[in-house]
């Protein structure tokens, strides 16, 4: 059973959404849907990304001639399995990344190795503990978790984290509403998710 505030903040987002008259929705994901998608990856959703992709999926739009397609929104009914794999793996391999090519360590895994093969067997192996993000559109992601709600949307790219929600509706109105105005001095969101939260 998911909470009364993570229904009413994907509820929330869904709206902001479709206000913005940006997408086109198919019907929203079922219960079975969703057991199906959380059985063969692994992980639940969080309450909000829940009701949110139950409310209705937002339609990826296809491309002008001359351009190629861009996928943003997890097609998490009909997509390749392989290619939400890789949506799913993109936060870790990209901290993998950083290991590898960009000197990246984090503190509290120890010293790192001076062999590289050896530091980047390290990062892996912590990196298989760390909380799971679950894309939520292009690089922007969410805690997975059910019972847990009103996180902040963070975008991911590589070791550069950033705020892009207080959580999930308000990430509609600031990725997609465009009478939206400047980010107010008191929008200050505070990420808890252990690992993520330490490299904003």
């Amino acid at each position: 059973m998911i909470s009364d505030e993570g229904v009413r903040l994907g509820a929330e987002a869904a709206r902001r959404l479709a206000q913005t008259g940006l997408y086109e929705f198919e019907s929203g994901l079922t219960d079975a849907e969703f057991e199906r998608i959380e059985q063969e990856f692994g992980f639940e959703f969080a309450d909000d990304h829940r009701a949110f992709l139950a409310a209705g999926l937002p339609v990826n739009i296809p491309p002008e001639e001359g351009q190629t397609w861009s996928k943003p929104w997890p097609e998490w009914r009909s997509s390749d399995p392989e290619r939400l794999r890789d949506q799913l793996g993109w936060p870790v391999e990209g901290v993998l990344f950083d290991v590898e090519c960009n000197g990246f360590w984090y503190e509290a895994w120890g010293e790192r190795p001076a062999d590289a093969a050896a530091a980047l067997a390290t990062a892996q192996r912590h990196l298989s503990d760390v909380p799971l993000l679950v894309p939520v559109y292009g690089h922007r992601y969410l805690p997975a978790g059910r019972g847990s709600f009103g996180h902040p949307v963070l975008s991911v790219w590589q070791t550069d984290i950033i705020y892009y929600g207080l959580d999930l509706a308000d990430y509609m109105h600031q990725e997609f509403d465009e009478a939206r105005s400047n980010v107010d001095e008191a929008w200050d969101p505070r990420a808890t998710v252990p690992f993520w939260r330490d490299l904003l």
